[in-house]
């Protein structure tokens, strides 16, 4: 079915990406208290997005990360309109679920949807430059910066991207409770990136032992080869 090892590798890794990009979307209405932060509970799949993200660049490349945000962002512009489809139909008298219950969860604001996809894809494409950006200049070594360095500067964008989009500009909040929430949203994901580096190190370890050392660093030096070309066009 798979010419090879590295295509079954970044279809897994592309599903896993695809789908907890998803998730965190559609859950992403719920707000929660973690340790005095108030934020969505669509945080939970992110750390996944972030190893994949991270992992697919190491092996995959700039152009790979690329398309893959890309095709994720229509998955989630076409997850929503399944939604509002099915919103627009009425329930059953039967149904264990009410037209109230079920759009109270799932109907979010169209502002808030366009501040989400225009948050992944913004955040995503600045992912992928500053990760390329550090991998120039720290070559196969450090690890830890290029990924968690990269991490760091996406999500600001994201979270001031997705509050402006979905709340600030509609009137929803203050400048100062605006600033307030990109404070309160941006120190949590800093901690959760951070906290998940040792992954990313699991991560690269696994597929390296899965593909064979010699191929895997065959692999690595061609897609860097390849990816700071295009950063050269």
């Amino acid at each position: 079915m798979f010419n090879n090892k590295k295509e079954l590798i970044f279809i897994a890794l592309a599903m896993f990406f695809a789908a907890d990009a998803i998730t965190a979307e559609l859950i992403g209405g719920k707000l929660i208290n973690v340790f005095g932060f108030t934020l969505s509970i669509g945080v939970i799949p992110w750390p996944v997005v972030f190893i994949a993200s991270d992992v697919i660049n190491e092996f995959y490349g700039k152009v790979g990360v690329r398309r893959l945000s890309f095709i994720t962002a229509g998955l989630i512009g076409y997850a929503y309109l399944v939604l509002w489809a099915a919103m627009s139909i009425p329930a059953s008298p039967i149904s264990p679920i009410s037209d109230s219950v079920f759009i109270n969860v799932f109907g979010q604001s169209a502002w808030l949807i366009l501040g989400s996809l225009a948050g992944f894809v913004i955040s995503q494409l600045v992912d992928n430059g500053v990760f390329w950006m550090l991998r120039k200049r720290t070559g196969h070594s450090m690890i830890w910066l290029r990924s968690t360095g990269s991490t760091v500067v996406s999500q600001l964008v994201d979270t001031v991207v997705v509050l402006g989009i979905g709340f600030y500009l509609q009137g929803k909040l203050t400048t100062g409770q605006y600033l307030h929430l990109i404070v309160n949203q941006y120190s949590f994901k800093l901690i959760v990136a951070i906290a998940a580096t040792p992954l990313i190190y699991v991560g690269h370890n696994v597929i390296v032992k899965i593909l064979g050392h010699d191929e895997a660093h065959k692999i690595l030096e061609e897609t860097a080869h390849q990816s700071l070309r295009v950063g050269k066009k």
